[in-house]
């Protein structure tokens, strides 16, 4: 909640556990989010959602943070941890380069147009073809 939230939402993929609870509770604090709350959850969740959660201080259980995009996968508490590691291990075993590449085009589609994120993703499609991994 509120900060971890934050925390969480800096990251690139969100694993869970089924009973994790998410919120922004800082206005119940007499405060707003200050480290990127009101910004990655918008784009997470959907602003309706956000304000709801910003304004208020609800909190939004795991399944609810899964089905609206927030969480990547949800498992059991004594599984997740494991989870996390496998997939690490799996990007880890992928070519670094690629993986930066993949997630460049990935943010673009957050960080510009449409035709713009297709330009950029044609031409990292093509840059990769050009290496020798």
């Amino acid at each position: 909640m509120g900060g971890g939230c934050e925390l969480a939402m800096m990251c690139d993929i969100i694993y869970s556990s089924d009973t994790a609870v998410f919120s922004q509770p800082e206005i119940l604090l007499g405060v707003i989010p200050g480290a990127g709350g009101t910004q990655r959850l918008s784009r997470a969740v959907g602003r309706a959602r956000a304000f709801q959660m910003v304004v208020s201080g609800d909190k939004m259980s795991a399944q609810e943070a899964y089905h609206a995009g927030l969480v990547s996968k949800l498992y059991p508490s004594d599984e997740v941890l494991n989870e996390a590691v496998k997939l690490a291990e799996c990007i880890a075993s992928l070519p670094p380069l690629l993986v930066q590449m993949a997630k460049q085009a990935v943010n673009q589609a957050f960080e510009s147009s449409l035709s713009e994120g297709l330009q950029i993703e044609k031409t990292l499609f093509f840059h990769a073809l050009t290496l020798r991994i």
